[in-house]
C-alpha cells in the first residue's frame, strides 16, 4: 500500500523534468544504452517529460553525460 500512496503523491505534486539526449549510447556500457530506454529515449535530440521522482533523478544521474535537463517546472 504504502507504494501506491508514494505514486499518487508524485502525481500529486505535477513537478517534471523536460529532458534531452545529447550524446549516442553507441560503444557505451549496455546498461547505459538500457537506462535511455527505461528514460524513453533512443536517438540524439529526442526529448521526453518526465515526472520528477528520485527514481527518475537516479537514471539521470547515470547516463548525465548523454543528456541534458532543459527546464525543470
Amino acid at each position: 500500500m504504502a507504494a501506491a500512496e508514494k505514486k499518487t503523491a508524485a502525481k500529486k505534486s505535477g513537478k517534471t523534468l523536460v529532458v534531452r539526449q545529447i550524446g549516442s549510447p553507441i560503444g557505451r556500457k549496455d546498461y547505459q544504452q538500457a537506462t535511455l530506454i527505461g528514460l524513453g529515449l533512443n536517438k540524439i535530440g529526442r526529448t521526453r517529460t518526465l515526472e520528477d521522482t528520485p527514481s527518475v533523478r537516479g537514471m539521470i544521474e547515470k547516463v548525465k553525460h548523454l543528456v541534458v535537463i532543459e527546464t525543470a517546472a
